[in-house]
């Protein structure tokens, strides 16, 4: 089998890179296709050859430029017995705040709502991060927990991290600091403490 052509695949690469840079600085309705030509270079009907559609360019790089996240070992982040501090050793890991990918960082979770392919990538992205939070409360947390309860208090911290990323975002825009860990700390420790009170002990044995 023939490897692709090396000028198909730079022009596709240009186009891709004009786009995703547009995208992430005017969004997606506000990024016309003759912008994109012209910002990589290229005929505007040369766009149509390698993409049907807009659409379908903002489907290319959700599809081929979201950085796989890469999941931390158990080990490495979980604390026995520290709820909280696994947590944040839980998203130190992920750094997913400190993504620089700016299809991750921006245009998945400015275009989600309007695009179909944007919101699988960013569901798909969200069960990964709900598994490996399950396993890391399960992991740290003394005593045993009922999976729905684990499941809970992990979905409760990740929607709170796509909050604080989704926020993040719009401080970059305005050219303002982030909180730093500061946010995510609090939420760590209010979700360990609600682990904590649903927690069931563990029985004392029978002598």
């Amino acid at each position: 089998m023939r490897s692709p052509d090396p000028q198909h695949r730079s022009t596709r690469t240009l186009i891709l890179d004009a786009a995703e840079q547009l995208f992430a600085a005017n969004g997606f309705d506000a990024t016309a296709t003759a912008a994109i030509a012209a910002a990589a270079g290229v005929p505007k009907g040369l766009i149509f050859y390698y993409f049907p559609t807009k659409d379908a360019i903002l489907s290319a790089l959700i599809a081929e430029r979201v950085p796989a996240q890469s999941l931390p070992d158990l080990a490495s982040v979980v604390r026995p017995g520290d709820p909280a501090t696994s947590l944040m050793n839980l998203d130190a890991a992920l750094n997913l705040r400190g993504q620089r990918s700016s299809v991750l960082r921006v245009i998945l979770w400015r275009e989600a709502d309007g695009h179909p392919d944007v919101r699988a990538q960013l569901r798909r992205l969200r069960d990964q991060l709900l598994d490996v939070t399950a396993r890391v409360l399960q992991a740290s947390t003394p005593g045993p927990v009922a999976p729905g309860t684990l499941r809970d208090c992990a979905a409760a911290w990740v929607s709170a991290l796509f909050s604080i990323v989704t926020t993040d975002r719009l401080r970059a825009l305005d050219g303002l600091a982030g909180p730093g860990t500061d946010e995510i700390g609090t939420v760590s420790r209010v979700v360990a403490a609600a682990l904590s009170h649903l927690t069931e002990p563990l029985p004392h044995p029978i002598r």
